[in-house]
């Protein structure tokens, strides 16, 4: 079934009938909003609500993750967990086609509310491993944005569900096509110095080793590298968001990281109550004193290509 929501198209073909993944009532309210609001009225209800999870669903810094990125204006963008679309619409912006494939009809549909004036994009609703048989072979990028971490939710197996998601996305790449991935750094700094682990809301849960926790993992820098290396795959570029990669204010790389002192934005993490065990700047500028700075960022956005 088909359903058109202004120029987007639902795709519902592959929708089981229930939403097997939600934020509750709040996306209720999400809906509401993107029905009868328009998208320069957002960030006056981010600050008359002062909600995390309206915040982070219609906030606009969320699109600074990739809105820098230079696709070409006639790619192809399958984005994989494109969730209320935060990101879709700089997607739209920027690329000729986009397919998004979400696994919440209700989601969606705040996605296609949101994007509604954008005629390139088509809404797949369903679990990625019942829809990926019918995705196209050559797309020019595929992104996973806060969604690598939570592979065992779209790939049912009793193997290792990391890799094997990322085998079947290669899968879809054209032979020069990337792969764009925004994870947090499972020893990203923020989690020494007091943060809950972002997705099971523990102390120290990622950098003790997931110790309590099934279905969800990140990753460190070396990890992810060798991740990809296993799936027969090349990290082109590491380049790490600051705070991180949900709210971005900055994005440095390995050809740009930053200097002493710059690093001041450090008591953003506010979908959570933390701890302060120690002062987060002055441990930065001892890290970039000592070139370890890419270590311990709180996120990274990586590229990645075939190998070749």
């Amino acid at each position: 079934m088909r359903e058109l929501i202004g120029s987007v198209e639902l795709n519902l073909d592959y929708y089981s009938g229930a939403d097997l993944y939600s934020d509750g009532k709040v996306e209720d309210e999400l809906l509401d909003i993107v029905q009868n609001h328009t998208e320069d009225e957002y960030n006056g209800i981010i600050a008359r609500e002062k909600r995390w999870p309206i915040l982070y669903h219609l906030s606009h810094i969320r699109q600074n993750i990739i809105e820098w990125f230079p696709f070409s204006k006639d790619a192809s963008v399958l984005e994989i967990g494109a969730g209320c679309g935060a990101i879709t619409g700089a997607l739209a912006r920027n690329c000729a086609e986009v397919t998004c494939v979400e696994l919440s009809r209700k989601r969606s549909l705040i996605n296609a509310y949101r994007n509604r004036d954008y005629d390139n994009i088509q809404i797949m609703v369903g679990n990625f491993q019942e829809i990926e048989p019918v995705l196209m072979k050559d797309y020019d990028y595929i992104t996973l944005i806060g969604v690598l971490e939570y592979a065992a939710s779209y790939i049912h197996s009793d193997k290792d569900a990391f890799r094997e998601f990322l085998n079947i996305i290669k899968a879809h790449l054209k032979p020069d096509g990337k792969l764009i991935v925004a994870i947090e750094n499972k020893y990203g700094l923020k989690y020494w110095a007091g943060c809950k682990e972002d997705h099971v809301s523990r102390y120290f849960e990622g950098i003790e080793g997931y110790t309590h926790t099934k279905g969800v993992r990140t990753f460190s820098k070396r990890g992810l590298t060798k991740l990809f290396a296993d799936c027969g795959m090349r990290v082109e570029a590491f380049y790490y968001p600051y705070p991180d990669y949900k709210l971005p204010m900055e994005i440095f790389s390995d050809a740009y990281l930053p200097e002493q002192g710059a690093l001041t934005r450090n008591l953003l993490n506010l979908d959570n109550e933390r701890l302060l065990t120690f002062d987060e700047s002055r441990v930065y500028d001892s890290l970039i004193e000592d070139g370890m700075y890419p270590e311990f960022a709180n996120s990274f956005l990586v590229v990645v290509g075939k190998e070749a």
